[in-house]
């Protein structure tokens, strides 16, 4: 049996959400692609900030998490919470070289929750191409075995749904 969600860890928890993710890009369902794409980017942020905080500078988790919430989402969270942390480390650089994919994750993510846009399979795909530079910057950073395979599922997804439809009449 599986481990209940909340049991997961945040790397087990990215993996889920990308899997999922893949399976809604698949099935032609863009806008909740995205969603899920950037709810795996939140959740590798949260795991840069629970290393950086709790792990590095041996902050109290509830303090933490109470951070993460005041920081509202991935753009907050990467302002407010990640670059102030990583500051003067020698991936500061990298780090801060992802604030407009960012911002443009968190643009369109919010286009969609907020105000009902819906996104078709090339905004989506580069939001998901996007989303999986973020996630394999953060999380390799501290997890360097990290992968995510799934994404070749949705390169084809999208190779195919960008390929032009021949229509054949029968005379």
């Amino acid at each position: 049996m599986s481990k209940k969600y909340e049991d997961r860890t945040d790397v087990e928890k990215i993996q889920s959400n990308w899997k999922k993710l893949s399976g809604l890009y698949s099935r032609g369902e863009w806008s909740s692609s995205i969603v899920r794409a950037a709810t795996a980017a939140e959740i590798a942020s949260n795991l840069v900030v629970r290393e950086e905080l709790e792990n590095t500078k041996g902050i109290d988790k509830p303090f933490v998490s109470h951070l993460m919430l005041w920081a509202n989402g991935l753009q907050g969270k990467f302002q407010k919470l990640i670059l102030p942390a990583v500051e003067g480390k020698n991936y500061a650089q990298t780090f801060k070289q992802l604030s407009n994919d960012i911002g443009e994750i968190n643009r369109v993510r919010n286009g969609i929750v907020h105000s009902g846009k819906f996104a078709d399979s090339e905004p989506a795909y580069q939001i998901i191409v996007k989303a999986r530079t973020v996630i394999l910057a953060f999380v390799c950073q501290y997890h360097p075995e990290f992968d995510l395979g799934e994404i070749s599922k949705i390169e084809e997804s999208h190779n195919k749904s960008m390929q032009p439809t021949v229509n054949v009449s029968a005379d």
